[in-house]
């Protein structure tokens, strides 16, 4: 009798353990998969003629990034970028270009890494290069808020 009631007693905490272990490996599970894409929107404006090679510029997530029902990344999370290219613009209807290469998005306090980068171009004079005037420039490239752009998770992150 002594015997079945150790055994029994061991089943029960064991079973537990078993029931302890799946709730943790299901707490672990909930992580948003890395190469999750994140569509971003500037917070103010950044143009080629006033950013250099170096800068940071911040950006906003557009939309909550829902996984399992859960949203993992909220809606106006913050996300750096850093300027890595610039030109000006230039005669003959060349425009100013930039590219922005994004980082890392603030989640809940705590910063996790990006990957992805955004070209932006202004509009060139097509008219002036076709003629090949010199004192015709292009435009300057800008990014306006609400413009958007995809980032995307480099590792999973857990919600």
């Amino acid at each position: 009798m002594i015997r079945v009631l150790i055994c029994a007693a061991a089943l029960v905490v064991a079973s537990a353990s078993y029931a302890q272990s799946e709730a943790v490996a299901q707490v672990q599970a909930k992580e948003l998969p890395a190469s999750t894409m994140i569509t971003v929107t500037p917070n103010e404006e950044i143009t080629s003629k006033k950013v250099e090679v170096g800068d940071k510029v911040s950006f906003s997530t557009v939309n909550d990034v829902v996984e399992n029902g859960v949203t993992a990344i909220p809606r106006g999370s913050q996300v750096v970028g850093s300027i890595t290219w610039k030109t000006g613009k230039a005669i003959g209807g060349k425009s100013g270009k930039f590219e922005v290469k994004f980082e890392s998005v603030t989640i809940r306090g705590r910063a996790y890494a990006l990957r992805g980068v955004h070209r932006q171009e202004g509009k060139g004079n097509t008219a002036a290069a076709l003629l090949g005037s010199i004192l015709v420039s292009g435009r300057s490239a800008q990014m306006l808020p609400g413009q958007m752009a995809n980032a995307f998770t480099v590792d999973p992150i857990p919600y």
